[in-house]
């Protein structure tokens, strides 16, 4: 049971608590602790949930509801890590939760070993092949290597990325990838095989961006064996490129840690009420009107030719002299830019949603853009199974004169500077940050975005149905214009979610009744958090204060403290001494 100081301190915080006070506030309140009825009215009066939202589908009873948000939650400060000499950009947890990863503009990675006390383990220093700083690190499933991306400093001071694989046997660097932009960051396929990019410019605001894939051990002797294959060559409209690569397992969609469509928790669990969080409540009505929900599209077919032979005529005008262009020189180079990619992309591949639950096929996740440069949108692309590997021709499959390019298999709108993304422990949820544009704006010069908001709007897509499942999570906030707009990353565990913020803070969410739990104080900027993979109850925070903070939950504080064990006293020490 909780104690009564608890207790005492939620009634405080209680607006009417009039009625739950004389009946737990009394000396005989353990007798009426257990009552359903009252810990349901205590917990969502406490938690400030909306009345309509049925309780977790895991829990027991409202008091053992009320108890996990209250006693789990990784809000108490346990130790402070200073061994990075400057800002902390990145953690990263082995999925075996014994190791964890921090990158830094000090240009080191670090691996800590996960201990009652965290320990540092290694430090590698990257500035010998001429990196400025690390800014990600992923470890591969089995946790054996470990992929570092950062920035590294070409000819004449030209900033590119590059991504080094480090062995966690005896912490060797095994092999240095280019990665171009850096911001691809990088991730693994599979156990060996990692995804960079590459950018080719082809007009002042018109690219192309190519996606490898690349086997972690590059020193292969056989000149038989590839060690490198093209997986997709898109091309980018209007200064927009592709950034921040992930990838999700879609073989595990079907077994959900939690599902956070209600209507769907009420299928699996009789027990459970429905809460719609599409229909036209009154507290939806109340809702201020903010920027237009994201837009989940999937791209047209070859269809569209009245469209495309209207533009052809258009340009076969403009070249005989028929007419001449009503517009600006960038606005040229995107029509026919558009002309080129409807002509020579090769078709997207059937639809998502009809594909086999238990097939082995992937989903390559990145931001992208199609209106300006800052990452608005973002990009699904499928790879099937035998895309998986290296072997075959290095350009990939052979293609028509007419399939130049790859389409995209679904685009996600997010209206809005996308600055942080992140996948549940079971794939199936996409997590997104973003910077809202104003509502009903229009851009007109790709090299100007619109203003962003100041307010971090975080987005929740399911991507077996590729739709937005729950309100915007808000609280956290940011301040850096769109030029100076930088990565925050957020971390997704079975029950919360958490992410950094410019405001000097870390924040937790609970998933299910998507609500605000803690928020973590930090000196600084709050540029990534990680949650133990085994035990969602520990939380690391990185900041540019240079410091990693480490939360644990109140019950798991006092379990560490119940097993640590406890100094003799000095009369007993000395009298022992004394016999010897």
């Amino acid at each position: 049971l909780l104690p009564d100081s608890v207790l005492l301190d939620i009634f405080l915080r209680l607006e009417h608590a009039d009625v739950l006070a004389a009946g737990l506030v009394c000396r005989q309140w353990r007798a009426v602790a257990r009552d359903e009825f009252l810990w349901k009215e205590l917990f969502y009066r406490y938690y400030r949930v909306a009345r309509d939202v049925p309780r977790h589908p895991a829990a027991v009873s409202w008091y053992d509801e009320f108890q996990r948000l209250y006693d789990t939650i990784p809000c108490i400060e346990v130790q402070a890590l200073r061994e990075h000499s400057d800002q902390v950009l990145h953690l990263s947890f082995s999925h075996s939760g014994c190791l964890f990863a921090s990158c830094s503009k000090d240009c080191t990675v670090k691996i800590w070993s996960n201990e009652l006390d965290i320990s540092l383990q290694h430090s590698s220093n990257m500035r010998p092949y001429n990196w400025s700083y690390t800014q990600f690190s992923q470890f591969n499933s089995d946790d054996s290597l470990l992929l570092v991306s950062g920035v590294f400093v070409g000819p004449h001071n030209s900033s590119s990325g590059e991504i080094a694989v480090i062995s966690m046997e005896n912490f060797t660097l095994l092999s240095r990838v280019r990665n171009k932009p850096y911001d691809v960051f990088g991730c693994w396929l599979n156990e060996t095989n990692l995804i960079s990019g590459n950018l080719h410019r082809i007009g002042r605001i018109t690219s192309c961006s190519v996606l490898w894939l690349n086997n972690a051990f590059q020193g292969i002797e056989s000149e038989n064996v590839n060690v490198v294959k093209r997986l997709f060559k898109i091309q980018n409209l209007n200064a927009s490129t592709i950034r921040t690569v992930m990838v999700a397992d879609c073989s595990r969609y079907d077994s959900p840690d939690l599902l956070l469509d209600y209507e769907e928790q009420m299928a699996a669990s009789s027990a459970c009420q429905v809460f719609d969080l599409g229909s036209d409540s009154e507290e939806e009505e109340a809702k201020p009107k903010q920027a237009p929900e994201p837009a989940v599209q999937e791209l047209p077919d070859d269809g569209d030719v009245p469209a495309e032979d209207g533009l052809q005529q258009f340009f076969d005008d403009i070249m005989e002299g028929r007419v001449r262009p009503a517009m600006t020189e960038a606005e040229l180079e995107t029509k026919v830019a558009e002309l080129f990619l409807r002509n020579r992309t090769k078709p997207p591949e059937a639809n998502l949603l009809s594909m086999d639950s238990n097939s082995k096929t992937k989903y390559l996740i990145f931001t992208t853009g199609c209106l300006t440069y800052s990452p608005h949108q973002i990009g699904i692309k499928r790879i099937l199974p035998h895309q998986m590997t290296t072997a075959g021709p290095v350009l990939g499959e052979e293609r028509r004169s007419d399939e130049f390019f790859d389409s995209l298999d679904h685009v996600i709108d997010i209206h809005g500077h996308i600055i942080g993304m992140g996948l549940s422990p079971d794939h199936r949820y996409l997590y997104v940050n973003s910077r809202a544009w104003p509502r009903d704006c229009v851009i007109s010069d790709p090299m100007q975005p619109p203003p962003i908001a100041e307010e971090i709007d975080l987005h929740v897509f399911d991507l077996k149905t590729m739709k937005e499942v729950k309100r915007a999570l808000r609280a956290h906030r940011a301040y850096t214009p769109n030029e100076e707009c930088f990565f925050i990353f957020l971390d997704v565990s079975r029950d919360f979610v958490a992410s950094g913020a410019e405001d000097r803070h870390g924040y937790i969410w609970d998933r299910h009744y998507n609500i605000c739990l803690a928020k973590l104080q930090h000196e600084n900027v709050v540029n990534s958090v990680a949650f133990s993979p085994v035990e969602q109850e520990l939380l690391l925070t990185a900041s540019d204060d240079a410091t990693i903070k480490v939360w644990r939950s109140p019950r798991s504080v006092r379990i560490q403290q119940a097993r640590k064990p406890r100094p003799r006293k000095l009369l007993f020490s000395w009298l022992m001494n004394q016999k010897s």
